[in-house]
């Protein structure tokens, strides 16, 4: 057996290797998410898994130093890959329903039922590069050698397999389906390895193999990931696992674990009593006489379907917007699915921070919309990028914070102010009803809710503004909170943002507290 061969199958095997660890975080997101909880869980036990296929590889391998087996190995491996879709949709779909009821027992059941399902493919993957070794060795003097190259092959296919899902495969085909083309083009490199040492008489029985899981994928793989009721569209991107629904008129982004809606579309109604419209009164807190007139351009971090720039056009007219969202997917589905086709609507698909920072505009309003537990991106909540806000925002600019809290815990918004408070003037909070979200304003100038009452009374005095706006306006100050005082500054440096995340999660995970994460 030639050493090229060898050296194929291990740089394949560790192509594949990654590549199935990204796909997993995206099979369990689509139920369960992709915070850092999730990404720990399966990253642990991916490396445990590994670990337990290097010793188990490695006494194989001695036992039965044989090219023939070292192939069998990689076959099972991809057979097993192929089978983890396919045992995993009726639990994924039975789990997701459980999370739209908040079943904790069912959740947690079928986080670990899935995380198992790796269990197999992973330990035989493991196996490859010790069994490798053993194979490629011809003499003791070169051993060291030869391991290095076998681990510097496995590791370059890694590299390969780090990006293959996420930028290419998934985006195209899906995760199911990633999960098939891996188990199948791993089959084919243990198949063609195979042939090559003993020959297709003795390798023409391994192709059942693969034909099953052909069969059993046409048989049991049809339908969407869920079967959520009311859903329109459902596909996958590089960063999401996107959803629309809809019921009674009414259309709901979510998006992975679908806990949060994340816009809504109405061909009509245009209040929804969420925290879409609060973002309209923050220019309001500025010195009475402020007229809708007065408010040039705005900035939306975190666009999602448009809903606030919808909103945004309604009660302002064709005021420019930059809205900034990552993911270009979530983009073409709000133009498809949410109305989100404004000819004033600059809609880019980059990261909020980089295109704020990128940007030459300077805006009357800056809303942030892209904080919820357990995604609260730390490079949004710094001093120095609120900076970087401050210093895009016009004279009497506003920047408004949508930001997810528990009823007995206001930890994040109160890190979130004092690290406002090092930038702007002013800082104030209220919280939406019937919701656990507050939102934070901070303007360049000093400013009051006095100021923002004045400004409603002169509005509903006028005649002609939006009801929308009144509404918004007359909530935020109905709901007002008093400005926490103290609290860490959250710096570039130092962001544990993800520590009160976190906490919060785990809290939810072993009390129950379903009201604390709504």
């Amino acid at each position: 057996m030639k050493k090229q061969t060898i050296y194929f199958a291990v740089f394949s095997s560790g192509m594949v290797t990654l590549a199935v660890e990204l796909a997993a975080a995206r099979l369990l997101g689509a139920v369960f998410g992709t915070s850092n909880l999730v990404w720990a869980s399966i990253i642990g036990l991916i490396l445990i898994y590994l670990t337990v296929g290097y010793f188990v590889g490695g006494r194989i391998a001695d036992r039965m130093p044989e090219a023939r087996r070292f192939f069998q190995v990689m076959l099972l491996g991809g057979f097993t890959i192929g089978l983890v879709p396919l045992v995993a949709r009726p639990v994924l779909r039975a789990a997701a329903n459980a999370f739209d009821q908040l079943e904790l027992g069912m959740l947690l059941g079928a986080f670990v039922a899935v995380l198992i399902l790796f269990v197999l493919p992973i330990v035989l993957l493991g196996m490859v590069s010790p069994f490798a070794i053993r194979l490629a060795i011809g003499d003791a003097e070169h051993s060291g050698q030869v391991a290095g190259v076998i681990y510097g092959v496995s590791t370059l296919g890694s590299f390969v397999g780090t990006f293959l899902p996420d930028l290419l495969l998934i985006p195209w085909v899906g995760t199911t389906r990633t999960f098939l083309l891996l188990s199948g083009y791993l089959m084919l490199v243990a198949l063609a390895g195979h042939w090559r040492s003993e020959g297709w008489r003795k390798t023409a029985p391994l192709l059942l193999l693969p034909v099953a899981t052909l069969v059993m994928s046409w048989l049991f793989l049809r339908g969407g990931i869920k079967d959520s009721a009311g859903m329109v569209y459902e596909t996958e991107s590089s960063y999401n696992y996107i959803q629309v629904l809809e019921a009674d008129g009414y259309r709901f982004l979510r998006l992975n674990e679908g806990q949060g809606v994340h816009s809504i579309y109405h061909a009509t109604d245009l209040d929804y009593d969420g925290p879409w419209e609060q973002f309209l009164a923050g220019p309001f807190f500025n010195e009475p006489q402020y007229l809708a007139t007065d408010l040039k351009r705005i900035a939306v971090i975190g666009l999602a379907a448009g809903t606030v720039a919808r909103q945004a056009t309604e009660v302002f007219g064709p005021v420019a917007i930059d809205g900034y969202e990552i993911d270009g997917k979530i983009i073409e589905v709000g133009r498809e699915y949410f109305g989100m086709t404004m000819p004033n609507l600059n809609a880019v698909a980059v990261d909020g921070r980089w295109g704020l920072s990128h940007s030459g505009e300077v805006y009357s309003l800056i809303a942030i919309d892209a904080y919820r537990p357990p995604y609260i991106p730390w490079h949004l909540t710094t001093k120095e990028f609120f900076q970087m806000t401050f210093d895009h925002l016009a004279e009497d600019g506003v920047l408004v914070i949508n930001v997810g809290r528990a009823p007995d815990d206001r930890r994040l918004i109160e890190v979130l102010v004092a690290t406002l408070s090092e930038v702007f003037p002013s800082v104030h909070v209220m919280d939406i009803p019937n919701t656990f979200n507050s939102m934070v304003y901070a303007t360049k100038q000093p400013t009051t809710f006095d100021y923002l009452a004045a400004n409603l009374n002169s509005l509903a005095a006028s005649g002609d503004t939006h009801p929308l706006l009144l509404d918004a306006i007359l909530t935020t100050l109905t709901y007002r909170q008093e400005t926490p005082i103290g609290g860490q500054v959250l710096t570039d440096d130092h962001a544990p943002v993800e520590r009160i995340i976190n906490s919060m999660v785990l809290r939810f995970i072993f009390t129950g507290d379903v009201e604390g994460l709504q």
